[in-house]
């Protein structure tokens, strides 16, 4: 699983924010509970010290330290139990002065075995949610507001299924199966047709399910992505650019929109066969939604980007009637 180093920057900052507001509740009630019982502070106290006393005890040259180790520990225990004593009587939890990280894999350190602690992860799925809601709109682009019903009940020419069983059966369900399926194999789909059909609200549910699981998503136009490599190439050294253009090529799942809107120069033509190219060896899935035939990506683009696309993508054509048109149109009547 790769991660967003930007993002991954946000979501420490996050969680190091929320850390230090938990220890500085914890202190206040601390020493709310100190106030109203001044003895529990002294008892304490004694007990953190008990280990560094215990050492000096040991090392104490001339004498044998066993007793006085002995004296300690016995100390120790009825401080304890006096503490036990005082929390009962004031209704307290015996564990109020103890400072219990929120994640107990990690001890709050955010990080596990070496890994990304299952608690950052959290966080850092946050964040890319909000990157992606700044492109998509994730609160009402899922799979359970996609509705069938506003593509035609009849027939395509040529073929037994209607419009609306094609865009069901196939378009949704293999977007449903490539967000569940996500992480188990590398997939990549061509969602292409007229505008209006439906391509970006399926590209956002997929983005949404699949950042849920916490994998790095990549969500931008086509025109963006290409001024991001140009930039790179042509301009002065720049740690955000740099920055960007390896998140492109290493997230988990790019998804690629409008591809074919920008303007085609032999520089975006070797962009895009570089994004495509190295992200199928680095077996990274990608999605790119264009309004292009395949055949015109061809003559846009170039035969080798066009053969790349149709032997390592999955094809989806979506097809319909512009379902903006149609809305327009009944809110009109």
């Amino acid at each position: 699983m790769a991660y967003d180093g930007k993002l991954l920057r946000l979501a420490q900052l996050e969680y190091e924010k929320d850390k230090d507001r938990r220890e500085l509740e914890f202190q206040q009630r601390r020493e709310r509970v100190y106030q109203r019982q001044p003895r529990l502070r002294e008892i304490e106290s004694r007990l953190r010290s008990t280990t560094s006393r215990i050492i000096a005890g040991a090392l104490r040259q001339g004498t044998d330290p066993g007793a006085a180790i002995a004296a300690l520990r016995a100390e120790n225990l009825e401080l304890q139990e006096e503490k036990r004593f005082l929390l009962q009587q004031m209704g307290l939890p015996l564990d109020c002065l103890d400072e219990v990280p929120a994640c107990d894999r990690c001890g709050d350190s955010g990080y596990d075995g070496g890994q990304v602690c299952r608690c950052l992860r959290a966080y850092y799925t946050r964040e890319q949610q909000k990157e992606l809601s700044r492109m998509l709109d994730l609160g009402s682009q899922s799979f359970d507001t996609f509705k069938s019903d506003w593509y035609p009940d009849q027939c395509m020419p040529g073929r037994a299924k209607t419009y609306r069983q094609h865009m069901e059966d196939t378009v949704y369900e293999t977007c449903v199966a490539f967000a569940h399926q996500f992480g188990r194999r590398p997939a990549n789909l061509l969602l292409f047709g007229p505008p209006g059909l439906g391509k970006t609200h399926l590209s956002a549910a997929i983005a949404r399910e699949v950042s849920a699981k916490g994998y790095s998503v990549v969500y931008d136009t086509a025109g963006q992505v290409f001024q991001r490599f140009e930039q790179q190439k042509f301009g002065r050294e720049d740690e955000e650019v740099s920055a960007d253009v390896e998140r492109i090529l290493a997230c988990d799942l790019l998804i690629l929109d409008d591809l074919g809107t920008e303007m085609t120069t032999a520089f975006v033509q070797s962009a895009l066969y570089q994004i495509i190219n190295t992200r199928l060896m680095e077996r990274k899935s990608t999605i790119i939604s264009t309004n292009l035939r395949v055949n015109e990506l061809a003559q846009r683009y170039s035969a080798q980007i066009a053969s790349r696309i149709e032997g390592e993508y999955q094809l989806l054509p979506f097809v319909g009637d512009d379902i903006r048109r149609l809305k327009r149109q009944r809110n009109m009547d």
